[in-house]
């Protein structure tokens, strides 16, 4: 079993032909409202790539809202377990404000609602569920607060962690090492090892703002580098895996679908290169297709 642990968004997606500049109002194209939030993009990763033999739970929360009851009902219809998915009485769900531009790249402004009440109880209250699982990847759009716990729990229980760090923010230095994959991308990775993002762009820069990480206990860092691919600092080595080019239409879990991917693969026993390399063909499908949710491949077009 996967076990998520995480945000649950509607995303409020507007098509703009560019960013507008502080103060401008421009005219817009297409609007849609479509299920999004990084935990629940990275739940319908896991279960549309993953084998049918592994399952996928989720723990979260909603609110009591229109916006709840089609988010829960896009997880179910992924076959997501929603058991531990709690609805807040009195609370809006989260959403997110998305602008899409012409050349495919987002800008998104969050508002946590719901989200923000995901509890170290809550976790307590899915220990059963927890237990059950191999892998618990979490990512920094709860509380911080839940989210050390929640790795704290899972590493003592011998589960293997993947933390997406995003939103950036600082974390204890001791969590690091009771993670098992880190995957921040290039402006999170600067941020975490404490060092600026400007010149993250070359693998040298890269090469010395993992190699920080990992003195400062990082084990396995995997950094995604958006069209140039990843740099993965394993217990085997290092090395750069060149991404497939695409021509991208919107990025919006792009990040969210390598993960569901890697994740999927490593359930299955596959190795982490051949993990690495299943995310990137999921991600690379993805950034063709507009959305978050709607743009996450199947595991069946991805064998075809």
């Amino acid at each position: 079993m996967i076990v998520i642990i995480g945000s649950i968004n509607m995303d409020l997606v507007l098509r703009v032909p560019r960013m507008p500049l502080p103060g401008e109002t421009i005219t817009g194209d297409q609007f849609r409202t479509i299920p999004g939030g990084k935990g629940a993009n990275q739940a319908v990763a896991c279960a549309r790539l993953s084998a049918d033999a592994i399952k996928v739970a989720m723990i979260a929360c909603l609110g009591d809202d229109a916006f709840g009851e089609q988010l829960r009902a896009a997880l179910r219809q992924d076959g997501v377990d929603d058991s531990r998915i709690a609805t807040i009485a009195g609370t809006a769900s989260g959403i997110a404000s998305i602008l899409v531009d012409d050349n495919g790249q987002n800008s998104i402004v969050l508002a946590s609602g719901a989200n923000a009440e995901l509890s170290p109880a809550h976790i307590d209250a899915a220990r059963e569920l927890i237990e059950q699982a191999r892998i618990v990847v979490l990512q920094l759009e709860s509380p911080l607060a839940t989210v050390i716990h929640a790795i704290r729990l899972a590493h003592a229980l011998g589960k293997t962690v993947v933390l997406n760090p995003a939103p950036a923010q600082a974390l204890p230095m001791e969590l690091l090492a009771q993670i098992d994959y880190l995957v921040p991308n290039e402006i999170e990775a600067a941020m975490l090892a404490g060092m600026p993002a400007v010149g993250t762009d070359s693998d040298e820069r890269i090469e010395a703002v993992v190699a920080t990480l990992r003195a400062r206990g990082s084990g396995n860092v995997l950094v995604t580098l958006g069209e140039k691919g990843v740099y993965a600092a394993l217990a085997g080595g290092a090395m750069h895996f060149d991404a497939q080019p695409v021509k991208a239409v919107d990025t919006t879990a792009a990040g969210d679908t390598f993960i569901g991917g890697f994740v999927a693969a490593l359930a299955e026993g596959r190795s982490e290169a051949e993990a690495i390399a299943f995310g990137q063909r999921a991600a690379a499908l993805s950034v063709t297709r507009v959305g978050a949710q709607t743009s996450i491949p199947y595991r069946k077009e991805l064998d075809n």
